[in-house]
């Protein structure tokens, strides 16, 4: 279901030699592969669409939070 990742790596890998904070990156990683159109249609399948919406709001807040986080720790970190 997440096979998404693989083409998401090069992509941010250039991105982090670029100069892009690494919470942008993560949260693009994580935003592409959580939240990609085939993912939500598959889960739209096993799940009622009030859970789905849920899940997807946990979701966006939860990347968004991890990107300022990240962002915050990177001088820390790297």
């Amino acid at each position: 279901m997440y096979t998404d990742i693989f083409g998401t790596i090069p992509i941010a890998e250039a991105l982090l030699s670029k100069g892009a904070l690494l919470g942008v990156v993560l949260s693009f990683m994580m935003g592409v592969t959580t939240l990609s159109l085939p993912s939500l249609i598959m889960l739209r399948k096993a799940i009622k669409p009030k859970l789905l919406g849920i899940f997807t709001v946990i979701c966006v807040i939860g990347i968004i939070i991890t990107g300022y986080f990240f962002n915050l720790i990177q001088p820390i970190i790297l």
